[in-house]
């Protein structure tokens, strides 16, 4: 079992989820947005956050087809992204608890076959969902839209961690 990569796609899946609450109430006029910062509209790289996540886990199993669930798809709604984002977060905790070493995955991508770590796609996810909840957050707030803190701190509280255990030496 990898529990530290493990830890890191817990943290990733709550990230996710935590800033995916936050944005359920966002109106159509504010997911059609494209603040200055952005690479695409909010609603776009809402569905691009949680498909890529999908992606990952699909890419780390050997899969090479590629999810629906991107920017250029029609608007899928919270619900749907929710479900995205719980599967596939769920689904890539999963891998890394099972990952005692790491192992190899071919994919086939135009007509060649390319090997990667399974380790690749799991760290991927992370780097990937950081990169677009930030820029969610910052387009978000330049809206004047206030967002969920997301960072270490604010998960090691929403999982118990850090208890008071008592006066120090």
């Amino acid at each position: 079992m990898n529990e530290p990569l493990a830890g890191m796609l817990r943290y990733n899946h709550w990230a996710t989820e935590t800033l995916l609450r936050t944005c359920a109430s966002l109106d159509s006029a504010t997911l059609a947005a494209q603040p200055p910062s952005m690479s695409g509209t909010i609603g776009e790289l809402l569905a691009h956050l949680a498909g890529g996540q999908q992606t990952f886990l699909c890419r780390a199993q050997g899969l090479s087809e590629d999810q629906p669930l991107g920017r250029g798809s029609p608007w899928p709604g919270f619900e749907r992204l929710a479900e995205v984002a719980r599967i596939s977060g769920e689904g890539l905790i999963a891998l890394a608890e099972g990952l005692d070493t790491d192992r190899e995955v071919e994919l086939a991508y135009m007509g060649r076959v390319f090997r990667f770590p399974v380790s690749f796609f799991l760290v991927h996810a992370v780097e990937h969902g950081v990169e677009h909840r930030t820029e969610l957050k910052v387009a978000l707030n330049q809206l004047g839209i206030e967002t969920p803190d997301l960072d270490g701190w604010s998960f090691a509280a929403a999982a118990g961690f850090g208890r008071d255990v008592g006066p120090s030496s």
